[in-house]
């Protein structure tokens, strides 16, 4: 991190497309290029956008930007002809200065009034307390392969929405950028500080008591995105530009808006007392309060710092029964002081993102999401994550760096948890070729209350559809009956059980090749193609460990015998160790199969060369999985 007023930033050229997001909001800033050819490999283009950002010391901004897109195969039309500007209708105003179509001969059609409407927020779910986040829709007309799309529009923020600060983050869209310009004009005596991959920064330039700050960007085409792999910030160019210098100084404002007098409230005091009555023991009491949370105050999904990150109220949020991530940490944490426990705010990046910017602000790979420290109990928790238990945290939060609010200290989630699964497959075949077969999961740690919650949310129609889903994505067909541990609990292990027939699971009067299951799906097979869904890895990608036991008995009729199955296989190396028996007794006809997989790489960000570490032992393992078991009719 550096302040710009103080000394230059490191000139590093860089080459890596992006399009500008509208203060890293869901709204991104157009693409365009100039005489591509048609054999132009990428959809779009952006080929020119200046951005300019005019900053007061309180905080308050006028924002101007033109940008011109050019739409290079007929999918890019679709990324070009429509875009939008996300304001806070509250405190922003937004006036589009040019809006229009330029077609290929040069033709310049502008957006009738009738093209420009106003959209509500779709993530504010309709809570009228989030109805502040508006989209202007721009909607050009003509729009074809070789049209481009030009937007310029000036934002006024009348209202700072941090007062007294301003940050903003740009991180490429991944579409080719041909030049790019931001320029951050400030007070002279407000230092700017940023962090820059890939961005250009010129010498600032001071005058008439002001400074101003450009950064130029260029990109050519980006290589694709492997399948699993961590977000492109993690690695890739990205501009984090901030008037506040450190985690500690954002950590106090945002400990400073968030002080409510209403956390003490009657109401949330008799409430969390009453829920707790019945225990004394603390981590009990932070479980009981944390369920009622989740189940009874709707998730607004709004990312923190959209809007004002401060949260309302805990008496409306009460009253209201739904919030974003800051206020049901807001209400999670009153409850939890009622009966006397203490907890402290937590932000952090909510995605892909295994890393933050070393200048504090909020953006989509930046922080964008608040949960709960509890110190006492040194356990984190997510109170969005409806179907995550107490004690477990959703992978997306998993092996982050974390602002502690109270500390203003940077920590880490845990980069792993319990994660187990257990199966047991009974496949009796009949003279006919049909089998009868019974199969039982138990999912234990964190998966136990994920898979609880599935079936928590279905109704008996949609169980019965699930399970017979399931069935044929393993390649069966037949009959389905599935039946589940009581979904009225809330932690602990979860168990389900398939029972059913299936048609012409062996040939009698022929061969028959039968996958030597031991499971149906989302357990060993499913973790292994997962990892395996790239040949090759350059990028770094998610890895997630967990336990696995699967064992199968298959019993077959005397009128069919086995010629071949597969062998015993065992696989070991740093990160993973795998074994598969076979045991056939030719007495009774019976081939038992079990199954061990466990994985462990503390940590939940794999790079490129561990996955050339474990690849090989990973390719043995799917070889396995996908062996047969040969039978013929006698």
């Amino acid at each position: 991190m550096q302040s710009l007023s103080r000394r230059p930033l490191n000139r590093a050229a860089s080459k890596t497309a992006i399009s500008l997001c509208i203060a890293w909001l869901a709204c991104q800033h157009a693409s365009h290029a100039t005489d591509a050819s048609i054999d132009d490999p990428t959809p779009s283009t952006l080929e020119s956008d200046t951005h300019l950002f005019v900053i007061q010391r309180d905080g308050s901004v006028e924002e101007h930007d033109d940008a011109l897109l050019r739409a290079n195969t007929a999918s890019g039309i679709d990324d070009i002809a429509q875009r939008y500007v996300w304001f806070n209708k509250d405190i922003e105003q937004v006036q589009l200065v040019k809006a229009e179509t330029i077609d290929p001969s040069g033709a310049v059609h502008p957006v009738s009034p009738d093209g420009i409407r106003d959209v509500q927020e779709p993530r504010s779910a309709g809570a009228p307390t989030f109805q502040d986040g508006v989209l202007r829709t721009v909607i050009f007309p003509g729009v074809g392969v070789g049209s481009r799309v030009r937007l310029e529009f000036r934002k006024t923020r009348i209202k700072p929405l941090q007062a007294g600060t301003f940050a903003y983050l740009v991180e490429p869209n991944r579409v080719p950028v041909e030049h790019q310009t931001l320029i951050f004009d400030l007070p002279a005596d407000v230092p700017l500080y940023a962090d820059t991959r890939g961005y250009v920064a010129r010498e600032p330039v001071t005058e008439n008591g002001r400074t101003r700050y450009t950064f130029d960007y260029r990109h050519g085409p980006y290589a694709a995105l492997e399948s699993g792999s961590t977000g492109y910030a993690n690695w890739g160019d990205r501009l984090m530009v901030s008037t506040v210098p450190d985690y500690a100084a954002f950590a106090q404002r945002y400990r400073s808006a968030a002080v409510d007098p209403t956390m003490s409230d009657p109401a949330i005091v008799q409430l969390a007392q009453s829920l707790t009555a019945n225990t004394s023991d603390p981590h009990d009491k932070a479980r009981i309060l944390y369920d009622w949370v989740r189940f009874n105050i709707r998730y607004v999904a709004l990312f923190l710092g959209e809007t004002a990150a401060i949260p309302h109220k805990a008496t409306d949020i009460l009253r209201n029964r739904y919030g974003d991530c800051k206020d049901v940490v807001a209400l999670y944490g009153a409850l939890l002081a009622a009966v006397g426990i203490g907890s402290e705010a937590v932000l952090l990046n909510l995605g892909p993102y295994y890393t933050l910017p070393s200048v504090p602000g909020y953006g989509t790979s930046a922080i964008n999401h608040a949960i709960i420290w509890i110190p006492s109990l040194s356990q984190f928790a997510d109170l969005t994550a409806g179907g995550v238990a107490f004690g477990y945290l959703p992978s997306s939060v998993m092996d982050r760096p974390v602002l502690l609010v109270d500390q203003g200290v940077i920590a880490r989630t845990p980069a792993e948890q319990a994660r187990r699964r257990s199966v047991r497959m009974q496949f009796d075949v009949n003279a006919d070729g049909a089998a009868s077969y019974a199969y039982r999961v138990v999912d234990g740690g964190v998966s136990a209350e994920l898979e609880r919650n599935v079936f928590r949310r279905a109704t008996r129609q949609r169980a019965q559809q699930i399970a017979a889903g399931r069935l044929l994505l393993a390649g069966l067909h037949g009959s389905a009956r599935i039946s589940v541990d009581d979904v009225r609990a809330t932690h602990g292990d979860f168990s389900t059980v398939m029972q059913g027939t299936i048609d012409h699971f062996v040939w009698p009067d022929g061969t028959t090749a039968v996958p030597a299951f031991s499971s149906l799906g989302g357990g060993i097979a499913s973790q292994v193609a997962g990892w395996l869904a790239e040949p090759v890895r350059t990028q770094d990608w998610t890895c997630v460990g967990g336990e696995f036991d699967e064992a199968s008995v298959f019993t077959f009729p005397a009128n069919v015998r086995m010629t071949d199955f597969p062998r015993d296989v065992d696989v070991a190396n740093p990160f993973f160790t795998y074994s598969a028996r076979y045991v056939f007794d030719e007495h009774s006809r019976v081939l038992q199969v079990t199954r061990r997989f466990a994985a462990r790489f503390g940590k939940q960000a794999c790079s490129a060369g561990d996955f050339d570490a474990m690849r090989d032992g990973l390719v043995k393992v799917e070889r396995d999985l996908d062996s047969q078991i040969v039978l013929k009719g006698r």
